[in-house]
């Protein structure tokens, strides 16, 4: 299967998953109009597409609103199964160190699915220096 790539726009993150190589990303801001619509090719790739034995998910969000949270859990949840069915699985959360509801928030996420996320702090001025 071709990696789903998405450009960020000013209402949508950035996506990479491909499902060969076990990698999902997703970075920026997240308050598209349905965001349904737009993470539901996402959680169902995750769900029946991964065929590498490793995931390697980074996630750096600056923003997301109240309905691309539940998305982003229920991406995350789709993480966890992988998890559960034996592939070995890496959380990546990183957060600006002066944004603590983000920190928060994976924190969250990582308790409710009991899923092991590494925090990792940025400054903004970084300009996503870290997370390749």
């Amino acid at each position: 299967m071709e990696p789903i790539k998405i450009y960020p726009t000013r209402n949508t993150p950035a996506v990479l998953l491909d499902p060969s190589k076990g990698v999902f990303k997703l970075y920026g801001r997240s308050s598209p109009e349905n965001a349904l619509q737009f993470y539901e090719s996402l959680r169902s790739t995750l769900s029946t597409k991964i065929s590498a034995e490793k995931m390697d998910v980074r996630i750096k969000m600056e923003y997301f609103n109240t309905s691309s949270s539940k998305c982003i859990y229920d991406l995350l949840k789709e993480i966890k199964a992988l998890k559960d069915k034996g592939k070995e699985v890496m959380v990546r959360w990183y957060y600006d160190e002066d944004d603590e509801d983000m920190y928060e928030a994976g924190e969250d996420y990582s308790d409710l699915l009991d899923l092991p996320f590494k925090f990792i702090e940025y400054h903004p001025k970084d300009q996503y220096q870290k997370s390749a």
